[in-house]
């Protein structure tokens, strides 16, 4: 394993006091969000911004540093059959994982079955409430479609869009562009490596005031849905949180014990990404930082920025799961007959559409409509029925999202023996110490 892939190890650092831990604080905004939320609605929904702010905050740095990460990753790694190995394991164990996911999320949905007898009149839905997100879903429909919007228009233009998959064409042609250009790439790579720098320095700001965007964002979803919405959420929620949980028990925390690592250390390890993600229901809010911790748990730098992304674009194990679970309890609502040949239709289905929404934000409905349509069996409009507690549902799957692709990042560096085991052992025993500097370094 080449060590100068790897970060330097940390210094021993004096613990911080817990009320300067950005979990602990983060944990209070969603505390203090529920409170104002349900005492003064008015003020909860006044709060949105907050959220929305530091949401955009960071997508305006999110492409950049997956170009920086997948370019360096790349040109640095010097083999390109390597690149090639850890594209193919990664994509492999991605398409396993989902599908299990999808297989669980159908079994699930299909025993519990929340959505019988609810004898739902599709006609009597108001689909003007669907419409934007039916209208977004022709994006997904036509694999031919799909296939060429993977290819910008210009080459900044995923940039300017926030479209995950386009960047990652850009960036893996540049950096294959890079690695064939050998040594006369040293100092465009630098000038990468800076630009990162001030990129981190960025995101650093940025983490210093996510505890007032987790609580802008829960407050304004109890203030909306009111606080029944976070302990009585209906038979879906309920039915899609213990899917979520019978994931983590019977994939994730299988493969994490195969690969020699705790789960439940690792979770404790990025818990404050973790409790970000439950207040703001987006994934690329703690994009950059994790990519920091994957490299500091022991993962080469290489891998990391090539799994990581890959795993954003390609390996939604939450997602799928929600897709699993929504399409059939529509189903079940509108009485909409789904034998279990056309279920495997559909899980074949989603395993295509779950990857048109990379980078999309909030792109799971309209992926989902495009499923429905493709598939012709479920009415589309039905989807109306679940948009009052998608958000709810949300903040589960992409916590599973950040999840699984932590540990698709850490499985595959020790495929590739690009996996200090001691530094990772050693981290996850100790836990993450944040840096005594308030922003952060890569």
């Amino acid at each position: 394993m080449n060590m100068k892939d790897l970060p330097v190890p940390r210094q021993p650092a004096r613990k911080k006091p817990f009320y300067r831990d950005i979990s602990f604080q983060v944990f209070v905004g969603i505390v203090l969000g529920v409170a104002v939320g349900h005492w003064w609605p008015d003020a909860g929904k006044a709060s949105q911004p907050l959220g929305d702010a530091f949401i955009r905050l960071i997508q305006m740095v999110v492409g950049p540093i997956i170009f920086c990460s997948v370019v360096s990753g790349i040109a640095n790694a010097g083999d390109m059959k390597k690149v090639g190995r850890v594209a193919i394991k990664a994509l492999i164990y991605f398409e396993v994982i989902t599908s299990f996911a999808l297989l669980i999320g159908l079994v699930t949905i299909n025993l519990l079955q929340p959505g019988a007898g609810m004898n739902i009149d599709v006609s009597s839905l108001d689909a003007g409430a669907a419409d934007s997100y039916i209208s977004q879903a022709k994006h997904f429909e036509s694999t031919s479609i799909f296939l060429l919007n993977l290819i910008p228009k210009t080459m900044v233009s995923g940039f300017a869009s926030g479209d995950i998959l386009q960047i990652l064409f850009v960036s893996v042609l540049f950096g294959f562009g890079l690695a064939a250009a050998g040594p006369r790439a040293k100092p465009m790579l630098t000038v990468l490596e800076s630009f990162s720098q001030g990129v981190y320095w960025i995101i650093g700001l940025a983490m210093k005031v996510s505890p007032i965007a987790a609580y802008g964002a829960i407050a304004f979803t109890v203030s909306k849905f009111g606080v029944g919405s976070l302990v009585a959420l209906g038979k879906l929620v309920g039915e899609f949180y213990l899917t979520c949980l019978l994931f983590f028990v019977l994939v994730l925390w299988p493969v994490a014990r195969m690969a020699g690592f705790s789960l439940l250390k690792l979770m404790r390890y990025i818990r404050s990404e973790l409790l970000l993600v439950i207040g703001t229901s987006s994934s690329e809010s703690v994009f950059p930082q994790l990519l920091t911790k994957l490299e500091q748990l022991g993962c080469q730098r290489s891998v990391v920025g090539l799994v990581l992304p890959g795993g954003y674009a390609f390996n939604h194990d939450g997602t799928c799961l929600y897709f699993a679970a929504v399409s059939v309890f529509l189903a079940q609502a509108t009485n909409t007959a789904l034998g279990w040949e056309h279920q495997l239709a559909l899980l074949l289905v989603l395993l295509i559409t779950s990857k048109g929404g990379a980078g999309v934000a909030g792109s799971a409905i309209a992926v989902l409509a495009a499923t429905l349509g493709a598939t012709n069996t479920i009415p589309v409009s039905s989807i109306a029925l679940v948009l009052g507690v998608h958000r709810l549902l949300s903040s589960a799957f992409v916590f599973v999202n950040i999840t699984g692709n932590a540990v698709a990042t850490v499985v595959v560096a020790r495929w590739e023996k690009a996996l200090d085991t001691n530094r990772l052992r050693m981290e996850l025993d100790t836990g993450y110490i944040e840096p005594e500097t308030a922003l952060a370094t890569h």
